[in-house]
């Protein structure tokens, strides 16, 4: 064993490796038991879903051991070839790979199947990490923005192409990673805008969302103490709002309602605008911009609902926010899942005792509804000691990114945590109906080699950084 090797292996986070096993083995024990049929005796037969996991289990188990004899500045070194590698890879599943559920990204061997996707955020974070840590890079300046910007969104776009959005939402993770290393909030705001912007367009009129949007504009203006300012714009959107009334109903005998409020809107901006170019007010150029923007994104949330998405995710959709009951169709897998949950209670069915899991009424439960099978045979109580194991990792992760004397080690770190952390957050989440069902695997937890393997060699990869933060590995 080389120098190199017995370091790393004496300064291994161990509490880390522990909870990768207690996530791993109780992992596997729920897919066993989402496999396994009443009377039926334990078998090792390739054809069972928990044999396969077991290999994929060793085969991830190797991959840790070659991870810790590679030196950390190969990880460095070599980020932006990985990043290509498996870009082409992305592409390639397109137009070669096999068809599973509706999405053209997996590739096939025999009977084992490939997602690069999993690669792919393993590469794109090491890429990242390499790119943000590299001498003078600064969020400020916007040579470094657009080549980060493409970075991040090149492997989304290409995996779009390949009609699997749920693993193109994985990416948007970045997004805390930025935030962290200096990004301005507002885009991070302007996102949580564009969100309940998208989900108000379905739920409610375009005048009532032009209406707030103003007023929370209107009410951040004036606690920014510009309100001479502000209030003219009010009176100048009355007026504009009047003004457009008059001559609509002068010429149909009715109130074009939102067309007047538009009206009103751009003539106060105007007037605001004005302010905030001859008085150098930027509060009010940032308001001006996020209004707008959130105006444009509702004009472009129903060509997106309706022509990007397709039916089944429209239903999806639909189906969460209650506006349409689908029980037997797209409602289904959430409503046997919360079923299963609720039926386990506070301490469960007992391992093996779950009718939910034996009589197959949850589809995919192994894979994305893995989580069910945990509320129905553990309860409230497995439920529980799940999402605390998870969140004792996600901290654990950022005290270590913290820690990290090298840039390249702390964005890394702070990537790893952030994908787990979406993953946890949108996989449970579909499981009890608070998230639409876009099939993303619980990390750890959901059968399948491909997310296993990515998952164990980003976080590793991390561990064996973690084996040198005292040093600026560059």
């Amino acid at each position: 064993m080389t120098s190199n090797s017995t370091r790393a292996l004496k300064n291994i986070d161990w509490l880390t490796v522990i909870l990768y096993v207690l996530l791993v083995g109780f992992g596997w024990l729920n897919i066993y038991a989402a496999n396994t049929e009443p009377g039926v005796p334990f078998s090792l037969s390739m054809d069972k879903e928990y044999t396969k996991q077991l290999l994929w289990i060793g085969i991830s188990t190797i991959s840790i051991g070659f991870i810790f004899l590679i030196d950390s500045k190969f990880y460095v070194e070599f980020a932006n070839i990985f990043y290509i590698i498996t870009t082409i890879l992305l592409i390639s599943v397109i137009f070669i790979g096999v068809e599973v559920n509706a999405a053209h990204s997996w590739f096939q061997v025999g009977s084992f199947r490939f997602q690069p996707v999993e690669l792919a955020k393993v590469a794109t974070t090491l890429a990242i990490a390499r790119l943000m840590s590299r001498f003078q890079f600064s969020l400020t300046k916007w040579p470094d923005r657009l080549t980060l910007g493409a970075l991040w969104l090149a492997p989304i776009l290409i995996i779009i192409l390949q009609n699997d959005t749920g693993s193109a939402l994985v990416f948007f993770a970045f997004l805390i990673v930025f935030f962290r290393e200096g990004m301005t909030p507002y885009i991070l705001l302007f996102g949580v805008i564009a969100i309940a912007v998208f989900i108000s367009t379905l739920l409610i009129s375009n005048q009532l969302i032009l209406g707030l949007l103003y007023a929370s504009t209107i009410i951040h203006l004036f606690l920014k103490k510009t309100g001479k300012i502000t209030f003219i714009a009010i009176i100048v959107a009355i007026a504009g709002y009047t003004l457009m009334a008059i001559i609509t109903r002068a010429s149909s005998d009715t109130v074009n309602q939102y067309q007047s409020m538009l009206s009103g809107a751009i003539l106060s901006s105007l007037w605001l605008l004005y302010n905030a170019l001859s008085k150098r007010l930027k509060h009010i150029l940032i308001s001006l911009t996020l209004f707008w923007g959130a105006i444009g994104f509702a004009y472009s949330t129903d060509y997106f609902f309706e022509k990007v998405l397709t039916d089944y995710q429209r239903t999806r959709i639909l189906v969460m926010l209650g506006l349409k009951d689908d029980p037997l169709g797209a409602g289904y897998n959430v409503n046997q899942s919360k079923i299963a949950i609720g039926s386990g209670g506070f301490s469960g069915k007992g391992f093996l005792q779950g009718t939910q899991t034996k009589f197959n009424f949850v589809p995919e439960q192994s894979t994305d509804f893995i989580f069910c099978t945990v509320g129905e045979e553990w309860g409230f109580i497995g439920t529980s000691g799940v999402i605390l194991i998870f969140l004792a990792l996600l901290i654990r992760l950022v005290i270590l990114s913290e820690h990290q004397h090298s840039n390249f080690s702390r964005i890394y770190g702070y990537s790893v945590a952030a994908i787990f952390f979406l993953h946890m957050a949108i996989n449970i989440g579909m499981t009890i109906g608070l998230a639409p069902v876009i099939g993303i695997p619980l990390p750890f937890f959901s059968y399948g080699g491909s997310s296993l393997w990515g998952f164990t060699i980003l976080l590793f990869i991390f561990l064996k950084l973690d084996t040198n933060r005292a040093q600026l590995i560059r």
